[in-house]
């Protein structure tokens, strides 16, 4: 069983920070017509590829849905599922109730409908993020909130933010400390830019599974090789 055995390596290399994963699946999933977080690429749903590259690293996993309804997972570690606090369905308002819930001072928040999530670019943003309230990758002027590190110092602006009809994840970023993640810093990690792909539409959903099958990270029962060479070389 090397795949197992690689996989298990990975985990005793990375260790489990104190630091929650927040994971947002309160979105309305207008354009794919159903809920994002349950469809599947090979035998496992898109939340279940999320929550797998987190429970590596992560004490303590909080999924935000829009009313708090569990939402079904095979992983072993114990997920938290939280209500959005405020009722407009919006990521800052899934990011502050996330924080809110959580046991630790600072947190890893991502989409549900992010696969490919590069656990070494997560790893290095826990690792840097100790002096900063957000660390945050930036691409070309384009910032990536849903894959980005936030402190509980962002509670009482983000609350700040929402009573004043606010939804703008970018403008707390003028409000807080932070840190910008660079494309030399990024490309470190992941040279593809696969942890920014979120899956909006059935086309994304296609593209995903094509992904899978090429990068060779599909499997049965257990990790293959190759996925597990792939964590292990993101690290």
């Amino acid at each position: 069983m090397p795949g197992f055995v690689q996989c298990v390596n990975v985990v005793a290399n990375f260790g489990r920070f104190s630091m929650t994963s927040i994971i947002l699946a309160g979105g309305k999933s207008s354009r794919l017509g159903r809920s994002k977080a349950l469809q599947v690429i090979g035998s496992k749903s898109l939340i279940q590829w999320v929550i797998d590259h987190l429970a590596i690293f992560s004490s303590e996993i909080i999924v935000v849905t829009a009313n708090g309804e569990p939402i079904a997972s095979s992983s072993t570690i114990r997920i938290k599922t939280v209500a959005d606090t405020y009722s407009s369905k919006s990521a800052l308002v899934g990011i502050y109730s996330g924080l809110i819930a959580s046991a630790n001072p600072r947190a890893i928040v991502v989409g549900c409908d992010m696969p490919f999530l590069s656990i070494g670019l997560l790893k290095y943003m826990a690792q840097i993020c100790s002096n900063f309230d957000v660390v945050v990758p930036q691409l070309k002027n384009k910032l990536e909130p849903l894959c980005a590190v936030y402190s509980k110092n962002c509670v009482a602006p983000i609350r700040c933010l929402l009573e004043h009809n606010e939804l703008r994840i970018s403008k707390l970023f003028t409000l807080v400390k932070a840190k910008y993640v660079e494309k030399d810093e990024i490309n470190r990690f992941d040279p593809e830019h696969l942890s920014f792909f979120n899956i909006n539409s059935g086309l994304d959903l296609a593209k995903a599974r094509k992904l899978a099958i090429k990068k060779g990270w599909l499997y049965s029962g257990q990790e293959s090789d190759s996925f597990s060479n792939h964590l292990i070389t993101a690290s």
